[in-house]
């Protein structure tokens, strides 16, 4: 069997992979797949080489309590893909760890493609010079990013971004409603506060403090937690003292049809502003790491926003409040305007579908046009 070594090291990725995994297969039933990812990669057939949650850190001052734990891994990796000796390794994202691992088989003459082109165009330019010679081929998510990387000889090749197909748009909201008895009356709000026990961690408090602000103006107030499956359970234990008690979901596709109830919703920056946008959820959009991370972040920062949705946009498509703007009256007082104003939730609305177009693949869904990029580095 032709041998795929994949790697997955956060929620998203983890996503990403197991999408991929299926169209490969569509495409080749003779695959065999080994390496590192969650629980939808293991859903799709794979056994992880060891937990996915131990690599999936961000920042500085989590990262280096970890640090000597981190290395282990990424040489256990590098093991064990100079022993199976793969057709082809496919690197996902995370690139603290994927990037090492490439690094660590540059010399072993093996395919590699890395999906999800490192965001080196916001911050950290000058790393683009460590890449050549690390992957045959880049995938990239996002329209603008080619013309970066090709001018750095990287090979991107456009895929689309997998968001597209993730069903975000599809939601059922009468079946959300009756599912949880919420009647005509109830404003649902969606909370993403991350897939990382370190987001969660940080986020969730503020979040606790800004329902409860909302919940005195808002009659009817529904915080709907929208929890990534590595931190469900610890999502769960943290708001059991929420005085306004969340619905917490867990399965993706109860996720969708909370979407599709939504009033308005309050996201972590990332890929979730994508899922919301599909949805047509008004959104605030935060976030918040260790004070040291930020004060780094803030002087290597390139771009204008970090809301996904906001760079496509090219403007401040939706509110962004970042760290000391990550605050419960802050917060609350955003989500009160696009409850209260309808104006404010149709001027982000009308945006959302000409910035979601530009994700499009060029032929097919961006899943199938990944798979077919790994397989043309194959032949």
């Amino acid at each position: 069997m032709t041998r795929v070594f994949i790697i997955a090291g956060e929620a998203s990725g983890d996503v990403l992979g197991a999408r991929l995994m299926a169209a490969l297969r569509a495409e080749r039933a003779d695959l065999a797949f080994s390496g590192i990812g969650g629980a939808r990669m293991a859903e799709a057939g794979l056994t992880s080489l060891f937990p996915m949650q131990e690599i999936a850190l961000m920042g500085l001052a989590e990262i280096l309590p970890r640090i000597v734990h981190l290395r282990r891994r990424i040489a256990q990796t590098v093991q064990a893909i100079k022993s199976s000796r793969p057709d082809i390794v496919v690197t996902i994202d995370s690139p603290g760890f994927c990037l090492r691992v490439l690094k660590g088989i540059a010399a072993e003459g093996l395919k590699r493609v890395h999906y999800v082109g490192p965001q080196v165009w916001a911050w950290r330019q000058k790393r683009v010079k460590h890449f050549p010679g690390l992957w045959d081929a880049l995938l990239c998510l996002l329209p603008f990013e080619p013309a970066f990387f090709a001018l750095h000889g990287l090979n991107p090749v456009f895929v689309g971004h997998p968001v597209l197909e993730s069903g975000a748009d599809a939601g059922d909201a009468a079946r959300f409603r009756a599912r949880h008895g919420l009647g005509a009356e109830a404003v649902p709000v969606v909370l993403m506060p991350g897939s990382r026990v370190t987001e969660t961690v940080r986020l969730l408090p503020v979040f606790r403090e800004t329902m409860a602000l909302l919940a005195a103006g808002t009659p009817g107030l529904q915080p709907v937690l929208a929890a990534a499956a590595g931190v469900a359970d610890a999502v769960a234990a943290q708001t059991a003292d929420w005085p306004v008690r969340p619905i917490i979901v867990r399965d993706v596709a109860e996720r969708y049809d909370a979407f599709a109830a939504a009033h308005a919703g309050l996201t972590k920056s990332g890929t979730s502003t994508l899922e919301l946008a599909m949805a047509r959820v008004p959104m605030a959009v935060t976030y918040r790491v260790n004070p040291l991370s930020a004060a780094i972040g803030r002087r290597l920062i390139k771009v204008k926003h970090v809301a996904m949705i906001n760079l496509l946009a090219g403007h401040a498509l939706v509110p962004e409040l970042l760290q000391e703007n990550c605050t419960p009256g802050q917060l609350a007082a955003t989500l009160q305007g696009l409850l209260r104003e309808p104006s404010a939730a149709a001027a982000q609305q009308a945006g959302f579908a000409a910035a979601l177009a530009s994700l499009q693949a060029p032929a097919g869904t961006p899943s199938a046009a990944a798979a077919r990029a790994v397989l043309e580095r194959m032949k």
